[in-house]
């Protein structure tokens, strides 16, 4: 009786010992399972939707923001298509707002002066406001002096884009805009359906993907016209800029191109080896009075390749900068005013600089110039991507 008690006991701590280890193992996968969820969880949350403003018709402005795995954090509004903030980590992993923006709607309805917008149906000037395309003389809106500039007086920097956000993926978050400009708007021909894709990554890079169709031939060129400062505040005459650019295409005074590819060297507009932008800049005065100057770039069109780097000794941060597109105009922020910023920052004249990627201006009436038309059935591509580092 005795030996079946025990024989009995033992049978019963076996099985308590198994439901143990059994529970135990049930438990860790459960808590893998959760972890897994967790994280799937944690990439849903990359990306987030809020009403950001309305417009005077009551439109509302939708805001997202997309975050990585490393902190960093970029916001998006339908307004522009502007990304508003990019908070960026120092060399000690503090991390500052480095795109001149507001974070709150009013001020970019009131014009904003450093919105960091999409531009289009074509980025920078057009002389004359007007070129010919197929035989006919397009008439655009003369919005800079007698020429036409950003395209023109209600261009897409100012209209409420559609936009949804893209399936989240494990080392990325996108959000998509779409907005579609009519035939005859601001003067162009064609229906012009435009998107673009903001994509932060978890190798600390914003890329933005351009995409446009049209039912009629007709000039496109588009950019952003964001203002960097990678120190977050004041001027950014202390900053480095390195540029892959031995050319430029030299202007009139009215900034229209005269058609002619220039080299840089023994200009200021010399950064094929590191420099602080502010080395020179005096030199460009008094007919101008900071950069505003198209470089021209040697890309095939085809991915991203390398043109630029930027840097904040000070902070360490580092901006490198890959386009598809033949040029990029490098502006300086000459006539900013005072203005406020996200948390308050102040920023001024020289308060950042654009790499605003682009064709070159006035390229509808320079054919010696990379073409921007875009015709039925050959759709528009390009490709921006700014990454961020630190040393």
């Amino acid at each position: 009786m005795k030996h079946i008690q025990s024989h009995h006991i033992s049978k019963i701590a076996q099985a308590a010992i198994l439901c143990m280890a059994v529970c135990a193992f049930t438990g860790l996968r459960g808590g893998a399972l959760a972890s897994a969820a967790a994280s799937k969880g944690n990439n849903a949350t990359r990306i987030a939707q809020e009403d950001f403003g309305k417009m005077p018709d009551g439109t509302v402005v939708k805001g997202f923001t997309l975050r990585n795995g490393n902190g960093m954090v970029a916001k998006v509004i339908t307004y522009g298509a502007i990304f508003t903030e990019l908070h960026v980590p120092d060399r000690h992993g503090n991390l500052t707002n480095v795109v001149l923006g507001s974070d709150s709607f009013e001020p970019y309805l009131k014009g904003f002066p450093a919105a960091a917008a999409v531009i289009g149906r074509f980025a920078n000037r057009i002389g004359k406001a007007r070129f010919t395309l197929d035989g006919v003389e397009y008439k655009l809106a003369a919005n800079s002096g007698p020429n036409h500039i950003h395209g023109g007086a209600k261009n897409f920097a100012k209209v409420v884009w559609q936009a949804k956000m893209l399936p989240a993926r494990e080392h990325e978050a996108a959000v998509q805009l779409t907005y579609f400009s009519k035939d005859g708007e601001e003067g162009y021909p064609g229906n012009l359906t435009v998107t673009v894709t903001y994509t932060l990554t978890d190798d600390n890079e914003l890329r933005i993907d351009y995409a446009a169709t049209t039912d009629k031939a007709t000039p496109v060129n588009l950019t952003n016209h964001g203002y960097f400062n990678l120190a977050g505040f004041g001027d950014v005459l202390g900053q480095e800029l390195w540029l892959a650019a031995a050319h430029y295409t030299p202007s009139d005074d009215q900034l229209i191109p005269t058609g002619e590819i220039a080299s840089v060297q023994g200009t200021p507009l010399d950064f094929t080896k590191p420099t602080l932008i502010g080395a020179r800049i005096e030199q460009l005065q008094p007919k101008m009075k900071g950069y505003d100057h198209n470089y021209v770039l040697n890309n095939d069109g085809r991915s991203p390749k390398l043109f630029a780097r930027a840097r904040d000794p000070k902070s360490g941060r580092v901006m490198e900068v890959s386009t598809t597109q033949p040029g990029v105009q490098l502006y300086t922020a000459n006539h900013l005013r005072e203005v406020v910023g996200v948390g308050g920052a102040m920023f001024g004249k020289h308060g950042g600089f654009c790499l605003e990627t682009q064709h070159y201006p006035d390229s509808p009436n320079k054919p010696s110039f990379p073409s921007c038309i875009v015709r039925p059935g050959q759709d528009f591509k390009s490709a921006t991507v700014f990454k961020f580092s630190n040393n």
